[in-house]
Order: C-alpha cells, then sequence, then structure tokens
C-alpha cells in the first residue's frame, strides 16, 4: 500500500524523491499499466487503492482472453516455435494440422503464458523437423469449466458496473461531464465513463428526457 501511495504521487503530481533524497524531483512520463486481475474484487478486498485505479484507468483498453481471439493462435504459436527452437539449438520447419487445430479448440484459461509454456514443453520434446503437440498435455475438461466460472464472474460484474453507471446517468439527467455529471458521481475521469458506457452499449440519451423537459418546462415559464 505505501508503494501505491508514492505511486498515485508522481502520476497525481509529477514529482518524486530518491531514497535518502532531500529534494523532490519533477518528472513528466505517460504509463501505460497492465494487469490481469481483477481490480474491482482487489479495492472491495482493500489491497488496492480506489483514488490509485482511478488515475490510472484514463484511458482503458480490454484485451480479449486468448479463447476469445483464436484467429491470433497461429502466428504465436509460430513465434512462440521459432524462438523456443532458436533457444534449444532445434530446427523445425512445419506444424502438424491436428496438432494447431488441437491449439486453436482449447479453451487457455492461463492465456498466453499457457500457450507459452505448451509451445516450449513441445519443442524440447519434439525429435523431427514438424511441430506436434501431446493431446494429452491440454486437460480439456476443468480449463473449459473454469472458462465458465470466469466468464460467468465477469458478466456478473459487468452487469453491476451497467447499474451504478446508469444511476449515475438517471441522477444527472444523462450529463457525463461537469461538477453534477455522472462521471464526478462515480468518482471516474470522463473519458473512462464514456469508454465503458460504450463497451456495455449504454444508451444515455434515453437519461436526457426527464432533465430536458424540465429545461424546457422552466425556459418557457420564464417567458410567460
Amino acid at each position: 500500500m505505501e508503494t501505491q501511495i508514492a505511486l498515485l504521487r508522481v502520476l497525481q503530481e509529477h514529482e518524486f524523491e530518491r531514497v535518502g533524497g532531500t529534494r523532490s524531483i519533477q518528472t513528466n512520463v505517460r504509463v501505460v499499466a497492465a494487469t490481469n486481475r481483477n481490480l474491482q474484487e482487489a479495492i472491495a478486498a482493500g489491497t488496492f487503492r480506489s483514488d490509485l485505479f482511478y488515475r490510472l484507468n484514463v484511458f482503458p483498453i480490454e484485451i480479449a482472453p486468448l479463447r476469445e481471439r483464436r484467429g491470433d493462435i497461429p502466428v504465436l504459436v509460430e513465434y512462440f516455435i521459432d524462438r523456443c527452437a532458436r533457444n534449444v539449438g532445434k530446427n523445425i520447419r512445419g506444424i502438424e494440422k491436428n496438432s494447431l487445430d488441437l491449439l486453436q479448440s482449447y479453451p487457455w484459461s492461463g492465456n498466453i503464458r499457457e500457450l507459452q509454456n505448451v509451445i516450449e514443453r513441445s519443442v524440447i520434446m519434439c525429435e523431427t523437423e514438424n511441430f506436434s503437440v501431446d493431446e494429452t498435455w491440454l486437460a480439456q475438461q476443468p480449463l473449459a469449466s473454469e472458462s465458465k466460472g470466469q466468464s460467468g464472474l465477469s458478466q456478473k460484474l459487468a452487469a453491476q458496473e451497467r447499474e451504478m453507471i446508469e444511476a449515475a446517468l438517471s441522477e444527472s439527467g444523462g450529463q457525463v461531464f461537469g461538477p453534477s455529471g455522472a462521471a464526478a458521481m462515480l468518482g471516474m475521469a470522463r473519458s473512462t465513463v464514456e469508454s465503458k458506457i460504450r463497451t456495455l452499449r449504454i444508451n444515455k440519451n434515453r437519461f436526457k428526457t426527464a432533465l430536458g423537459c424540465s429545461f424546457a418546462s422552466l425556459s418557457s415559464n420564464q417567458f410567460q
């Protein structure tokens, strides 16, 4: 938590102090952060600061899991085979079609790291110039069950996030930015809220009706 506080100061104030130093050093950097953890759960558990999360989460980019990007698998397989083969001094010229089909149909709950480990093991065990994978190394059922569990959790969190954003939009009359906007209510950057609105396919215009009618009525009364 102490490190998180220090990082928050760097991001917010653009300054830091060296260990044992006596003066502040100004900095101007762009930070790109990545994680495979659910930070909303970490915030709820008290292991990750919410203010640091919102400071980092200015322009979020969500990367779909490997099982939803099966078209990327052949490219990644070729890359890992080439790198691993050079490391162990082997010459692999091709990939067995059955093995490639198997890799593309596998759910990969461990994402790219799991794929890399399987490729490295297969390259070490490979005794020919054609790359192949032992099907018994891929335990289909446990990983498929885990994948379904993770998918269910993601859907539940998305539903909760949608509910929070829609409640804020309803309170603000569909306004995202400004002191009384949904972003301020949620304690999030405007760009983050806009991004989540697009991702969750929320129609913010339907929340503008009540506020628009009230404003029109007020304007009409003023001129009477």
